[in-house]
């Protein structure tokens, strides 16, 4: 094990709190198992972790980061995600493979969202040949937290937002079945309204075929 995985686990097993760890289960619908550590607390936790060490070096963060998500209790995912972020600017091209790894591998929206838009958004603004070559494979994909990722990877972008290119991902999830996805979809718009209203409200009109609940969300600021 990494020693900073390990250092991490011996701080977090320290402080792990049972009586809180029930609840976290059955919130995440008891797909992951938790410590008790709750955000506020892990926010400190991490600070404290990260003002006496060192972060791993960038050409160990792909192993450092497969640890973390070895890892039974969700926290440490949790406390992966703050590590990817601090290295969002700086990740080298061929790291898509290491992300795609991340948000198929145990997979929610409480780590894949933070993924999605974040350090994807960032790296496909930073790397546009890596985001046509993960595009082309990512929206087709039957993995649906890929095709969230899609959608969900331009919500910081604002006016840089490719609506159209926005426009056909969502034509294309228009069928799913999947609750995230149509969330997803609603939740992109939604964003993208905050920018430009007039554009939401004529793909909305446009779109009779979307599902309810991508409806309701993408109008929440309309």
């Amino acid at each position: 094990m990494h020693a900073y995985v390990k250092a991490m686990k011996t701080l977090f097993e320290q402080n792990a709190d049972p009586a809180q760890a029930p609840a976290m289960k059955q919130y995440m619908r008891g797909q992951f198992e938790y410590l008790g550590i709750k955000t506020p607390q892990r926010g400190a936790l991490l600070k404290e972790f990260h003002a006496g060490r060192p972060l791993p070096e960038i050409g160990e963060l792909d192993a450092v980061l497969r640890e973390l998500w070895g890892l039974p209790e969700r926290e440490f995912q949790y406390a992966g995600i703050a590590l990817l972020g601090r290295f969002d600017r700086r990740l080298p091209s061929g790291f898509a493979e290491t992300l795609q790894f991340l948000i198929c591998t145990k997979s929610w929206w409480d780590t894949v969202d933070g993924i999605a838009a974040g350090t994807v958004g960032a790296h496909f603004r930073r790397y546009p040949a890596v985001r046509r070559k993960y595009l082309v494979r990512w929206r087709k994909a039957e993995n649906v937290w890929l095709r969230r990722t899609t959608l969900l990877f331009q919500l910081n972008y604002r006016e840089d937002t490719d609506f159209d290119l926005l426009s056909a991902l969502i034509r294309e999830n228009l069928g799913s079945r999947e609750f995230f996805i149509h969330k997803a979809i609603g939740w992109a718009l939604r964003q993208y309204a905050r920018t430009d209203p007039d554009a939401v409200r004529r793909f909305v009109a446009a779109t009779p075929d979307m599902h309810p609940l991508s409806r309701r969300e993408a109008a929440k600021h309309l």
